[in-house]
């Protein structure tokens, strides 16, 4: 029997069934795929099997024909002119030179959009997803979206999405944009992270425990996949503190793209109880007054409110409130993907976006 293991033989499939040759071979298999047929490999040369041979240079070719598939998918990288393009090449040469990377960026910098393209663009994506995790569901949901139109695809094809209650994947799929908790949850059926090649971990300066969690167990998990990228980011204020977790991993630091805010704030308990609805119709009122009926109106309001009781009781009022050139715009969790994305849709007048802090921690509008 061993010395059957040496002998070069045909498989039906044309590949040999030599043990050098299937090893050679297991290189130009998806990631997912490589550490059970690594283990069907480490079975044979224990005993060879002439028919377990061939079935495993059977399971070998097909995972390879899938990477080819994957490989040869048109990706189309143009995108908009933001900060981050101008530190591309620093970027590329940090990702391709280390296992781990932390990038700090600045709010409108660009970085949660086109680091997953810059991937793409250095080969990621294909022997194993570009895994890009996002705080919240509905930031998952928009960065996908947005992906997708980028790369001139739609969500479910090269841009995927997995958020609780909604999972649009396929085969084709390079990038999966996900909550940081459903990557945990995936840890327990997939403990090495075999379906990605590459690990984007956003907003981490948030420090939820399911990012600290994640950040722990990668520190553990990259000696054993040295073939696995881990890209971090960050708010300029935490950075030093993920680089020396992770051994003193390189940061690169990405300037941000703001516009004029003006903050107004009213705080009820200087005059007593008042309603929040009429603070906030008084505000928009000093505003409009301000402008003195400048066509288009020339500002945008964000207004923060504590949760989606408050903003659906103030977004009633408002719209019988009868203000000129005006739209309102609810965003919270549980709005639906359809309403949420109106937030970022061109528009005409005044736009007032009601929200929670979601438009403060995981989306720039």
């Amino acid at each position: 029997m061993a010395g059957e293991a040496g002998e070069a033989r045909e498989s039906n499939t044309g590949m040999t069934t030599d043990i050098p040759h299937l090893k050679r071979a297991l290189s130009a298999t998806l990631s997912r795929d490589r550490p059970r047929l690594q283990r069907r490999l480490q079975q044979l040369e224990k005993r060879f099997d002439a028919g377990q041979a061939a079935k495993l240079a059977a399971a070998i070719a097909a995972s390879a024909e899938h990477l080819a598939r994957r490989q040869a998918l048109p990706v189309v990288l143009s995108g908009p002119d933001l900060p981050v393009v101008q530190c591309l090449g620093q970027l590329e040469a940090a990702i391709s030179a280390h296992q781990v990377v932390v990038v700090a960026g600045e709010t409108g910098s660009g970085k949660t959009t086109q680091l997953p393209k810059l991937c793409l663009k250095l080969g990621r994506g294909r022997a194993g997803m570009i895994g890009h995790t996002q705080p919240r569901r509905l930031a998952a949901r928009a960065v996908a979206t947005r992906l997708a139109e980028e790369l001139q695809t739609r969500v479910g094809e090269q841009v995927g999405v997995k958020v609780r209650f909604q999972e649009q994947l396929s085969e084709q799929s390079l990038i999966k944009v996900m909550t940081d908790g459903m990557l945990l949850a995936e840890m327990q059926q997939d403990r090495a992270l075999d379906q990605y090649d590459t690990l984007i971990i956003d907003e981490a300066h948030e420090r939820s425990l399911n990012i600290d969690f994640l950040l722990g167990y990668l520190r553990q998990l990259l000696p054993k996949r040295p073939d696995l990228k881990v890209i971090i980011t960050s708010a300029t204020i935490d950075h030093e503190r993920f680089a020396a977790h992770f051994r003193q991993a390189p940061v690169i630091e990405v300037s941000g793209r703001t516009y004029p805010v003006e903050v107004r704030y009213r705080d009820s308990a200087e005059e007593g109880e008042r309603d929040l609805r009429q603070d906030v119709e008084a505000v928009l009122r000093d505003i409009e007054r301000e402008e003195r009926g400048q066509v288009p109106p020339a500002r945008d309001v964000l207004v923060f409110l504590s949760g989606e009781r408050d903003i659906r009781e103030l977004h009633h009022h408002l719209r019988r409130c009868n203000f000129r050139d005006t739209e309102f715009l609810p965003l919270y969790a549980r709005l639906s993907q359809q309403e949420q994305h109106k937030v970022f849709t061109a528009h005409r007048g005044r736009r007032v976006v009601l929200t929670t802090n979601v438009a403060e921690t995981s989306l720039t509008v």
